[in-house]
């Protein structure tokens, strides 16, 4: 138990790295001001290599660091400022799309094609909804909104983000089942010591 424990911490910290990485490799390439980040498949990864809870609390662990003043959001930002940021509610997303990922693929031993479409399309549609309607909130309450911004605009922006998100999302899910094969030959352990 302690081991399993010892190992889940290990594999949150990690995977807040890799958040980290994953935030800041093409965070200064931008569309509209939103950065094009590498952090949906890590946030993927990390439900699909880990199981839905220790996925999460990576996820989560990752935010608390953000915020605790780590530089680690995109474009080397950090800070309680940051909870104010248009894009934080993509970050919020993150947790539930590692959270999704695991339950519909890490927390399984056989995992069917079926799992991974569906896991692919919810966390998709996860950061979607959580993560635009959150920066529309940020944009018309407390940060400016552009001129004749509306419901309907803070949509179209994410369209030009869709294609990108679903190579991402389908290069994270061919990933996962041949990165848990390798896990368990280098542990010696199945999934389940990691959930």
């Amino acid at each position: 138990m302690v081991q399993s424990k010892t190992k889940n911490l290990v594999y949150c910290a990690l995977f807040a790295a890799l958040m980290a990485v994953g935030a800041n490799v093409t965070s200064f390439l931008t569309i509209g001001g939103v950065p094009i980040t590498l952090q949906l498949m890590f946030a993927i990864l990390a439900g699909g290599l880990l199981g839905s809870r220790v996925g999460a609390l990576a996820m989560l662990s990752y935010i608390f660091i953000g915020l605790a003043g780590a530089p680690v959001f995109a474009q080397l930002k950090g800070g309680p400022s940051h909870l104010l940021s248009p894009t934080f509610g993509f970050i919020v997303s993150f947790i539930v799309v590692a959270f999704i990922t695991g339950k519909l693929i890490g927390d399984h031993e056989h995992v069917t094609r079926k799992h991974l479409i569906s896991a692919g399309f919810l966390s998709i549609l996860a950061n979607y909804i959580i993560g635009t309607n959150l920066m529309y909130l940020a944009l018309k309450v407390w940060a400016e909104a552009p001129t004749g911004f509306n419901y309907g605009m803070a949509w179209m922006w994410m369209v030009s983000y869709l294609p990108i998100d679903i190579v991402v999302t389908i290069i994270s899910l061919a990933l996962v089942p041949k990165l848990q094969k390798a896990l368990k030959k280098t542990i010696g352990t199945g999934k389940q010591s990691l959930s």
